[in-house]
């Protein structure tokens, strides 16, 4: 017996046997099956849904860098009102600082050099770099009071898209794929959009990667362009009949290997090839903006005709949304503002203000707001004490994991409210926090999943999305 042996355990032999998991994974992935069978082909839940889901899909705007709140959402005039004063150490605590103005003399507090004002029936406070937002604010759920532990960029951005600060757990994404599967055939359940040309900390792929459940759940990042996705056009030349031959005999030798070795990775191969082959005509189908009227572009703004902007990919979320995608994930960089906040924030929201409010208004105009949920945030806040040399027209601000804003919409969601709240001095949380495992266990649950049963054996060790943590947070439900 030249056979390895974790080929004779109960889960390989499942996988080989005609009614097994793994026939039934690769027929959901060539879309020859549906309704039970391909949810559980995806893994995680075999029997549908813990519960009927709210939404579909969802579409995640993540703003990296860490936005600062004080500047955008959480108006604090007390902040303007002591601006150059030391922070209170009652406020401060014991709290950490980073390594950047730990060794600072003086922590003065920095006043926003922006205009609030309270907009919508609800009477939500927007900055004036936010003009855009006030078309929504009625149909958002602006929640005040998230923290979280990790105080660097790398961690927190890995605590928010994994559920953990150390490397190498499956993205949000990668578990609703394997949660859920795909309701598309020809295109990925997980998708990537990362705006180009934007400087700020850098982004790993691994933040969209499946970790340790299998490689078909990871993101699959499509780029600017006419051809989003490297390597899936057909070279010149080389026609579609003979990529088909190709791909047939390719498929014949993996076949061939799984037969020997029953690996589930040569399974996941097969099934990748098939949907790059099918991703041909897919993609470009999505990708191109030619059937969009003019009103589009004016609702997006002009750079939304600029393939790789942050613009263009919320219409391209929300053209693959439109195809029943499940996840799309879009990352903008730049919100590092250490110094020279007032300019460099204002070049931030003028790139992502007015599409991050077109994408919301889109979907509500075509029907599909109802069951799509939108996320707006990135990995913490900034301090409410300048970072450097407090001057009369500049300060910085650095990082702050005890309180930051995000907002949520549709798919689910109580519109037009504000959840939690922070001290006079927007430093603190004073009531209802949330804390990354609670958003991670809401998002889930909007989509109709109980984090603590999507599980994944690993190691010895039952893995989930929210670790051993995690509330659901009710009162933001519709």
């Amino acid at each position: 017996m030249n056979q390895p042996s974790f080929a004779f355990n109960r889960r390989h032999f499942f996988r080989t046997s005609s009614t097994g998991v793994g026939v039934a994974a690769l027929a959901s992935l060539l879309g020859t099956s549906g309704g039970a069978s391909a949810q559980a082909a995806s893994g995680g839940l075999s029997a549908g849904t813990h519960f009927a889901p709210k939404a579909k899909r969802i579409i995640y705007l993540f703003q990296s860098g860490g936005p600062a709140q004080q500047d955008l959402f959480d108006y604090k005039p007390l902040l303007n009102e002591m601006n150059g004063q030391e922070i209170p150490p009652a406020v401060r605590g014991e709290q950490r600082l980073t390594g950047m103005s730990v060794h600072q003399s003086s922590l003065p507090l920095a006043g926003s050099a922006f205009k609030f004002a309270q907009h919508g029936e609800s009477g939500a406070w927007l900055s004036e770099l936010l003009p855009h937002h006030r078309d929504i604010v009625d149909d958002v759920c602006f929640i005040k009071s998230m923290h979280t532990e990790a105080i660097n960029h790398d961690p927190a951005i890995t605590m928010f898209q994994t559920g953990s600060q150390i490397a190498g757990r499956p993205s949000l994404g990668a578990w609703l794929s394997y949660g859920l599967g795909s309701e598309n055939e020809d295109l990925p359940a997980f998708i990537v959009l990362v705006s180009a040309g934007q400087g700020g900390q850098p982004l790993y792929a691994r933040l969209w990667g499946n970790g340790f459940l299998d490689s078909k759940y990871q993101g699959v990042q499509f780029r600017g362009g006419s051809d989003p996705v490297l390597y899936l056009s057909n070279p010149e030349g080389i026609p579609a009949s003979r990529r088909r031959a190709q791909l047939d005999a390719i498929n014949g030798l993996n076949q061939h290997q799984f037969a020997k070795e029953l690996d589930p990775e040569i399974e996941s191969r097969i099934a990748q090839y098939e949907m790059a082959y099918r991703m041909q005509t897919s993609v470009p189908d999505a990708a191109d903006f030619s059937d969009e009227p003019e009103s589009t572009f004016q609702l997006y703004g002009n750079d939304a005709k600029t393939p790789g902007t942050f613009a263009a990919n919320c219409l391209l979320a929300r053209r693959l949304a439109q195809r029943d995608v499940r996840f799309i994930q879009l990352y903008h960089q730049g919100w590092d503002q250490h110094s020279n906040l007032p300019k460099q924030i204002k070049g931030q929201a003028a790139e992502t203000d007015q599409a991050s409010a077109a994408l919301v208004k889109d979907l509500k105009r075509l029907g599909l707001l109802d069951d799509t949920l939108v996320i707006w945030g990135g990995e913490f806040g900034r301090t409410s004490y300048t970072q450097g040399v407090l001057t009369t027209d500049n300060y910085g601000r650095d990082h702050h994991p005890r309180c930051f804003t995000t907002w949520m919409a549709g798919g689910g969601i109580k519109p037009g409210m504000t959840y939690g709240e922070t001290d006079e001095f927007g430093y603190n949380i004073i009531r209802d926090g949330v804390h990354v495992h609670d958003f991670n266990a809401t998002i889930l649950h909007l989509m109709g999943i109980d984090h603590e049963r999507l599980t994944f054996k690993y190691q010895g060790r039952r893995f989930r999305l929210t670790d051993v943590h995690g509330e659901v947070l009710h009162d933001v439900l519709a």
